[in-house]
């Protein structure tokens, strides 16, 4: 949970980011900047294509950005891969790995016995919602619980900043409201800052503590909102209602809607 009264986990000041096409250069991040504190739960929304995803490849270390800082601890760190724990849109599971061994992945790279590492991945089953499938592949299990082995993956990995993109994006909506409630479970019982990217308003209103609002392509932050309200939270109470009226009419002049 977010600890209140703390310098910033992670202070990212005017970062951008441009990719080359041909003669061409496609600006997509223009001096993005935004913090998080240690325990906090950041959303970040936008437009589709806005470069939500560049951002956190970036964060994560698989891109380099072009100008801009990205300070850890009030430190400024050139080099990332590593220092954060990314799970992507798609749960990436291994289907030759059953779900211990998947779970253990991240833990395999940052050199730790395996033995071991399956050791704390079972310990965890029953908190992810995995017990009794410990020995099931990737083909054997729901969309939702192919989700919950990636988050492990990602909490396995120990570190102070997860990065989530889009975690539950190719859910159905009965599912999709369970993995929420789960997450902030999960939140609260392993206490890391999280970013995470997504396109839906209300699911960021219902999980976060704070939300950024990117605008279009090229990328900058046009706003924020701190959503003190408390958990658990319902989308059509007034508070709700207003915080989404307020952040949609952000989103709304970024959106560009086809002449008929």
């Amino acid at each position: 949970m977010k600890k209140h009264g703390v310098d910033s986990l992670i202070q990212v000041e005017d970062l951008s980011k441009a990719f080359s096409r041909g003669s061409d250069t496609l600006q997509v991040l223009q001096q993005i900047s935004l913090s998080a504190e240690p325990g906090e739960l950041i959303a970040i929304i936008g437009p589709s294509g806005c470069g939500k995803s560049t951002f956190f490849n970036i964060l994560a270390g698989l891109l380099s950005p072009d100008g801009g800082s990205i300070s850890l601890n009030s430190k400024k760190v050139p080099h990332l891969r590593g220092r954060m724990a990314y799970m992507q849109q798609k749960d990436l599971l291994l289907p030759w790995r059953n779900t211990l061994d998947n779970a253990i992945l991240g833990m395999e790279i940052q050199g730790e016995h395996k033995r071991m590492a399956r050791e704390q991945a079972r310990d965890l089953l029953k908190t992810f919602g995995l017990e009794g499938f410990g020995d099931s592949y990737p083909q054997e299990l729901s969309g939702g619980m192919r989700q919950r082995v990636a988050l492990m993956r990602t909490i396995l990995c120990k570190k102070d900043i997860l990065l989530l993109d889009e975690p539950f994006g190719a859910l159905d909506a009965i599912t999709r409201s369970i993995m929420q409630k789960w997450l902030l479970k999960v939140w609260g019982q392993f206490g890391p800052s999280i970013l995470l990217v997504t396109h839906d308003v209300d699911e960021a209103l219902i999980l976060a503590d704070r939300i950024y609002v990117m605008t279009s392509r090229p990328a900058s932050i046009k706003g924020s909102l701190q959503v003190d309200l408390q958990r658990p939270r319902k989308i059509t109470e007034l508070d709700m209602v207003k915080c989404k009226e307020y952040l949609l009419g952000l989103l709304e002049d970024e959106l560009t809607v086809p002449e008929p």
